[in-house]
């Protein structure tokens, strides 16, 4: 299947980004992990696949549940970081909607934001549930839209610094969906998915000035190819606009503390 302007901005976003990712935003994303092991009943001897498994959290934690997990990421940095941390798991470089596994192979597939980064959700999500067995679970976790008051702020500063999105950093494909519970249970719904349920996760990322502003200045994720898109000055004045901004999260001991929120939705394959 060729891929989206979406999917081809994405490798490029992300390619050779795995160290700053797991330095910053990869401790914000591991969070949901617990509740999203749960939502597909992952448990000892199953069969697991973590898709867009980026570092490995999601994988690393299955496997201390004694679970078989297979990991994959379409990025190879990613997976090469996910294979040298995430000790007796397969990892292997692939990219939905197409995965390189026989049908009903896992027992259970989880995408902690896989679904962020695909052009195709629907497509992607169908190809989840070919590679689960019949009766085995999946479960997904997504930003949820509009976005909480810790996860705008890069994109305030952003804003004020009067940067706008570059056109070689393309929207979603028109097939996206709505980033509400209504929303993703619905995806999961129309993917054939039986026993569905969508709740959001909200939780206060604590993390430091410092640390946060470390991965778009990295060029890690969508904001940062903004923020390094127009140069060193541009940058700068980003930078400066995030400072005064995060004022607003800074807590008496000088950590910031971000309010994110996230959908988690799971579901039943039929058969």
């Amino acid at each position: 299947m060729t891929e989206t302007p979406f999917d081809e901005s994405e490798r490029r976003v992300w390619a050779g980004n795995a160290a700053a990712y797991e330095g910053g935003f990869a401790k914000l994303c591991a969070h949901t992990v617990p509740s999203l092991l749960d939502a597909a009943e992952v448990c000892a001897g199953a069969r697991v696949l973590d898709a867009g498994t980026g570092t490995g959290a999601a994988a690393a934690a299955a496997g201390a549940r004694g679970a078989r997990v297979t990991a994959v990421d379409a990025e190879p940095d990613m997976a090469r970081r996910a294979a040298h941390t995430v000790t007796g798991a397969r990892v292997l470089v692939a990219a939905l909607p197409q995965l390189p596994f026989t049908q009903g192979h896992f027992d259970a597939v989880v995408g902690n934001f896989v679904l962020n980064h695909v052009g195709r959700p629907r497509a992607a999500l169908d190809e989840l549930c070919r590679v689960t067995r019949p009766g085995g679970r999946i479960a997904l976790t997504v930003w949820a839209a509009p976005a909480a008051a810790g996860a705008a702020l890069l994109g305030r500063a952003v804003a004020a610094a009067g940067v706008v999105r570059p056109p070689s950093l393309p929207a979603l494909a028109a097939e996206d969906f709505p980033r509400t519970p209504d929303g993703l249970a619905g995806l999961l719904r129309g993917a054939g998915l039986a026993d569905v349920d969508c709740a959001p996760l909200s939780w206060e990322h604590r993390t430091t000035p410092r640390e946060w502003w470390s991965g778009p200045a990295a060029g890690v994720a969508t904001v940062g190819q903004v923020v390094l898109s127009q140069g060193p000055a541009v940058t700068e004045r980003i930078r400066q606009h995030f400072e005064l901004l995060a004022r607003e999260f800074t807590a008496p001991d000088g950590a910031l503390v971000l309010p994110h929120t996230a959908l988690l939705a799971s579901g039943r394959v039929a058969g």
